[in-house]
């Protein structure tokens, strides 16, 4: 057991203007790396090699980062270079482990401070044993890299068939969005009173990628659930779009089980006869109509898509026969998005017993 600071270097980076940070890469440019991790490239770098990085600054401080090759450390990233004999890969996972942001202070902007971070005991086994655990540690984290990017190609796949099948009906009509579905916007407009437990309560953040996440923070009764449920009936086909911060994010409803929104989240209920549900949820996330959307948002500090301006969006109407066989295909893409998903999940829960008996 030993002090981090007695074997270790920890020293914050250098600053650098956000005018210097390009968001995209190009030739001669360096990764640059903040608080959360990267930030966007610069033209210099600070270190060269493979370092931890520890967020000092902001509501993820705490968080650790591997650096590797050539890179720009800001002030808000910790730069940790062992100086013993360590493996790099094993001291990223140990670090990981010790749940570095619950020694952050400050609530407006938590900080963690290098002076306390070096104070902290850290257990050193051999480097054979290092070796062994950060081997095993980046096969599994390997493999789920993988699930992951197998998710995002699907994903992927689901866009090119979309463009393939609409993207050149040039003689397609076009008609505003309330032809064709409900639009309401009611959600809550004064939060409910929340419980422990019970019913979830959705915000944006709960929209990801066509997928509701149920697993919500906040929580409401089932007598407050009947209540706001009668005026937004929730079911299985409808779909959600998001208009407030992260616009225009969209899922569909697979799943008749109960759950509330806050009113940031519009509720569209199509109109079967003439558009399918999963067509719609693309259809938005398409490149025409997510340049109306950006064309329609109001606000500049938090930007926001209004009730009337979604009801004014354009949608492209193919037959619902075409319709139809683009969800079929979708349905058979999620079908294997299950599967991956559910051996990311056991890989995910692997890992993290792994980590409890590396690490305690």
């Amino acid at each position: 057991m030993a002090k981090l600071g007695e074997v270790c270097l920890l020293k914050a980076g250098k600053f650098v203007s956000s005018n210097d940070i390009s968001p995209e890469y190009n030739k001669g440019l360096y990764p640059c790396f903040g608080g959360n991790g990267i930030r966007g490239y610069v033209a210099d770098y600070t270190h060269d090699g493979e370092f931890p990085l520890i967020g000092r600054q902001g509501a993820l401080c705490g968080n650790v980062n591997l650096a590797s090759g050539k890179f720009h450390a800001t002030e808000h990233a910790v730069v940790v270079q062992p100086k013993i004999e360590m493996n790099v890969h094993w001291l990223y996972y140990a670090l990981n482990a010790m749940n570095l942001g619950q020694y952050a202070t400050g609530a407006a902007q938590p900080g963690l401070a290098v002076s306390k971070l070096e104070t902290l005991s850290i257990e050193i086994p051999n480097i054979s044993e290092q070796n062994k655990i950060a081997q095993t540690l980046y096969k599994v984290e390997q493999l789920v890299n993988f699930r992951k990017q197998q998710l995002e190609k699907l994903d992927e796949l689901v866009k090119a068939r979309f463009v393939e099948m609409f993207g050149d009906i040039s003689n397609s009509r076009k008609v505003p969005m309330q032809d064709v579905c409900k639009i309401i916007t009611d959600g809550t407009h004064q939060p409910p009173k929340f419980v422990l437990s019970g019913i979830p309560f959705l915000f944006v953040s709960n929209i990801v990628t066509n997928e509701i996440h149920y697993d919500a923070e906040k929580f409401i009764s089932e007598e407050t659930y009947n209540e706001l449920i009668k005026r937004t009936p929730i079911e299985v086909g409808d779909v959600l779009l998001s208009t407030v911060g992260s616009y225009g994010h969209t899922a569909v409803v697979k799943e008749n089980k109960p759950f509330c929104f806050q009113r940031h989240i519009a509720y569209l209920k199509p109109n079967n006869s003439v558009v399918n549900s999963e067509y719609l949820r693309c259809a938005i996330l398409s490149t025409d109509l997510q340049r109306q959307i950006d064309e329609s948002v109001k606000g500049i500090a938090q930007k926001t898509l209004n009730l009337s301006e979604i009801r004014k969006l354009r949608l492209q109407l193919p037959s619902l026969s075409l319709q139809n066989q683009f969800a079929a295909f979708v349905e058979r893409v999620d079908q294997q998005k299950q599967t991956v998903q559910q051996s990311l999940e056991k890989l995910e829960l692997m890992k993290k017993a792994l980590m409890q008996e590396y690490f305690g």
